[in-house]
């Protein structure tokens, strides 16, 4: 049996832009390319606005879930995951939070360093994405992350963020990131990059991504680099399977 290869554009990205929803202007960054995906914070001002808005264009959104931070003084916002929560009131939560933006493909972390690194409550995030075909982004805020450990464990399609772009928004701080970002792509066919609703961030993006047909890079929403993350997965199940099958007949 022969294996079929999946092609690909050599270079593809992803940027999610997170935090939307607490402002009005968040409206503007719909002026973005269409392959840009945006991440929405529940039970905010103008997250039903900016959903409808953004399902009009076709794009694709994200939940933007806070969880527990490591730093206690952060605020979380509303529909916060707690490691203080059992199973039924984060799951509770996490699924009202899902009703309110039924438009989303998947669901990101917003901050969440202290409770991505606790096993049992990603089990039970896990547990209501795989019952909704959801896909997880993990933000990794931190390296210690069980997100993804627990998505696999569910068979939840899951991938992980690389670049942060505005840490800091000057410049010089951006302009760095985004090489860095180009840097990863010489050698890596994926890449994710999180930014925030900034008006820097906004201008400085409009001007990159109106120069980056030039680079033999393209900018797909993220759902596009998950599916292709499990068909290459798939692709290399397949060939071991076919080189153990040479193997037993030697």
């Amino acid at each position: 049996m022969a294996c079929v290869a999946f092609t690909v554009p050599a270079k593809q990205f992803a940027i999610v832009i997170d935090d939307i929803g607490n402002h009005q202007r968040d409206l503007e960054l719909l002026s973005l390319p269409g392959g840009v995906t945006f991440s929405i914070l529940p039970h905010t001002p103008y997250s039903q606005q900016f959903a409808f808005a953004a399902s009009r264009q076709q794009r694709e959104l994200l939940l933007h879930i806070p969880m527990q931070a490591k730093d206690p003084e952060k605020a979380l916002g509303p529909g916060a995951l707690t490691s203080e929560m059992e199973k039924w009131q984060l799951q509770m939560t996490l699924g009202n939070a899902l009703s309110t933006l039924p438009q989303v493909k998947g669901v990101n972390n917003h901050m969440g360093s202290a409770l991505t690194e606790q096993i049992e409550p990603m089990k039970w995030t896990m547990e209501i994405l795989k019952k909704r075909s959801l896909y997880f982004l993990d933000s990794r805020t931190t390296s210690q992350s069980q997100a993804q450990h627990a998505a696999n464990l569910y068979g939840v399609k899951n991938i992980a963020r690389q670049v942060f772009l505005d840490n800091d928004v000057s410049e010089a701080a951006l302009n760095k990131q985004w090489q860095y970002m180009l840097q990863l792509l010489e050698n890596h066919e994926q890449v994710i990059i999180i930014a925030h609703p900034y008006p820097e961030t906004a201008a400085f993006l409009a001007r990159k991504l109106a120069e980056v047909g030039s680079k033999n890079a393209q900018l797909v929403p993220v759902s596009q680099l998950v599916e292709q993350k499990y068909v290459r997965l798939a692709e290399i199940a397949e060939q071991h399977a076919i080189s153990g099958q040479l193997r037993l007949q030697e």
